[in-house]
């Protein structure tokens, strides 16, 4: 990414003539009767499509993953972008499969995710905002099941639910740190029962994880069944399906579950469905969206949310096991302002040449690499460029990369669109033709400590980890309940490899405390919170919002 003058992400996009999306479908081989149309450049992909091309063989893979990010950005999800368009351009049939943007972040600190520059995913204010209402009816679904939850309580309580072990809470799309903790059910008996609650955001629910894996409405229906939602004063489970809702929740979202079809500005298709966090969920597409894809095309970009150490790693521990499919190469994206950043530089002093801190803070991506590659993929590192990255420094990355015999390439998509990816997909071409031997980190049957132990020790370089009281209580339980052969879903800060988000670099030695663990038995992962990782995120001082606006002819500004 080139810091030079240039006009703001949203005024390239509005810029941009987009191809109606008939159009778009068109070139994956789809008509206009066989979209779901959204107004003139948004499409829902429908069932029936679906079902049709599921007997295709796949296309290949490519996982875009990144360092431990950082305020000086690392542009992730640009790169993805530039590069499938890099690769059309060079004449591989290639899809973009990412996540939508929560308002939360939207709002609060990103003020927009959809790419960046010349690299972006259109109609980016669309997708920015309320897009095609995925995340509103995510939302929707799970406050029911919070609704006839309380609802049962009122009803005399048939299901023995213990009102001090309710597991599920409501959720909003928004950064509200004031709903972390709540009273409700006051104001005397018609007003319901009376006890603690509080809200996660949207993203965060395990209906948005649910929807994320599931692979068709009989699936999202079983999945949404098995939703363990409170227990019993006896200590046993409560499901959604113990509610007799599991049908009705299901119907609540039987469109949010059709991937929804864009484009980038280039006019590659693009597939945008599903947006769990990464460090306080799974932080993928959905599974739906991905297998789709890769049948409609020889090649599919996708990303995983924030560091390889959660987004990566959960792409391929959790994510691979539900879509039947591994990736066939990874991209592995860095700036030189980043890694200065990993090597002790402050934030204000990026600009200024620093190749010692430079080399202090490549232990970061060398950890990152060694992990991604340790799953016996092929890996090329992506270093988004700056206009202030000098010359010294981009030749000793690009020594001390080559010394680690893996292959690098200086992107310029951010400026120069897919023709500056075209080095990157180059540099890829040739490792999809290699084979791969996959491998997880760990397997299913393995105890839930166990497999803890091996994402502290063998990816984020810790030494040990301490369990809660809490959490030990959980951990029996998950075994008791035959819960424990789920893989795990480490919900920690995304700025470290470990819990604390000061520690920057490539840390070793520091132990890990978890401090409870959640059974997402519809979503199929358990949850391990660690530090002080929080669920429902708050607002910065000077939120983006405070930039946003839109004029009397609807037109949007602040969106980046």
């Amino acid at each position: 990414m080139l810091e030079k003058k240039m006009k703001s992400d949203i005024e390239i996009a509005q810029e941009t003539e987009m191809e109606p999306i008939s159009q778009i479908a068109q070139k994956v081989g789809l008509t206009f009767e066989e979209i779901e149309l959204y107004g003139k450049y948004k499409a829902k992909i429908p069932f029936e499509v679906i079902n049709r091309i599921k007997n295709r063989s796949n296309g290949k893979l490519i996982l875009v993953t990144a360092i431990n990010p950082t305020p000086a950005g690392e542009g992730k999800s640009t790169v993805t972008v530039g590069l499938a368009d890099a690769f059309n351009q060079i004449g591989t049939k290639t899809m973009v499969a990412l996540r939508e943007p929560s308002l939360g972040p939207v709002m609060g600190m990103k003020g927009g995710a959809a790419g960046g520059g010349y690299a972006q995913i259109l109609p980016m204010e669309d997708i920015n905002l309320h897009f095609t209402g995925d995340i509103h009816a995510i939302t929707t679904a799970n406050n029911a099941i919070s609704a006839f939850l309380d609802n049962s309580l009122q009803q005399g309580n048939p299901l023995n639910i213990d009102p001090r072990r309710i597991i599920w809470k409501r959720v909003l799309d928004l950064n509200d740190r004031a709903l972390r903790h709540i009273t409700i059910g006051l104001g005397g008996p018609v007003n319901g029962v009376p006890r603690e609650d509080g809200f996660d955001i949207t993203v965060a629910s395990e209906i948005m994880a649910v929807l994320c894996l599931a692979t068709s409405i009989d699936d999202l229906k079983a999945r949404i069944s098995r939703i363990v939602i409170a227990s019993t004063y006896d200590r046993k489970p409560v499901t959604v399906d113990d509610l007799g809702v599991s049908g009705a929740i299901a119907m609540l979202l039987k469109d949010a579950l059709k991937p929804n079809l864009v484009q980038t500005i280039e006019g590659t298709p693009a597939l945008v469905h599903g947006g769990p966090f990464a460090n306080i969920a799974h932080g993928c597409n959905s599974v739906l969206a991905t297998q789709t894809a890769l049948k409609l095309s020889d090649l599919v970009i996708t990303e995983a949310g924030f560091g390889a150490d959660l987004g990566g790693e959960k792409f391929l521990d959790i994510k691979t096991r539900q879509l039947g499919s591994t990736p066939d190469a990874i991209v592995l994206v860095a700036t030189v302002r980043a890694l200065k950043m990993h090597g002790g530089v402050n934030k204000n002093n990026l600009k200024e040449e620093n190749v010692e801190a430079l080399k202090i803070g490549f232990s970061n991506l060398k950890r990152h690499l060694e992990n991604m590659q340790s799953y016996g993929l092929p890996v090329v590192v992506a270093i988004n460029q700056f206009a202030s990255d000098t010359a010294a420094e981009i030749n000793e990355l690009m020594r001390l990369t080559e010394a680690l015999h893996v292959p690098i390439s200086l992107c310029q998509v951010f400026e120069k669109g897919g023709r500056g990816g075209i080095d990157l997909a180059q540099k890829l071409l040739p490792l999809l033709q290699e084979k791969t031997e996959f491998s997880y980190l760990y397997d299913l049957n393995e105890s839930v400590e166990e497999k803890i132990n091996k994402l502290v020790t063998n990816i984020y370089g810790g030494s040990k980890v301490s369990f809660s009281a809490k959490a030990k209580r959980q951990m029996r339980e998950i075994e008791e309940n035959h819960w424990n052969n789920l893989p795990i879903c480490m919900a920690k800060t995304q700025y470290s490899f470990s819990d604390n988000p000061n520690l920057m670099g490539a840390p070793e030695g520091f132990e890990i405390t978890v401090r409870e663990l959640i059974p997402k038995i519809g979503a199929g992962f358990i949850v391990a919170l660690l530090g002080d990782i929080m669920t429902m995120p708050g607002l910065p001082k000077a939120p983006a919002a405070l930039k946003m606006d839109v004029t009397n002819e609807g037109k949007i500004s602040g969106l980046f």
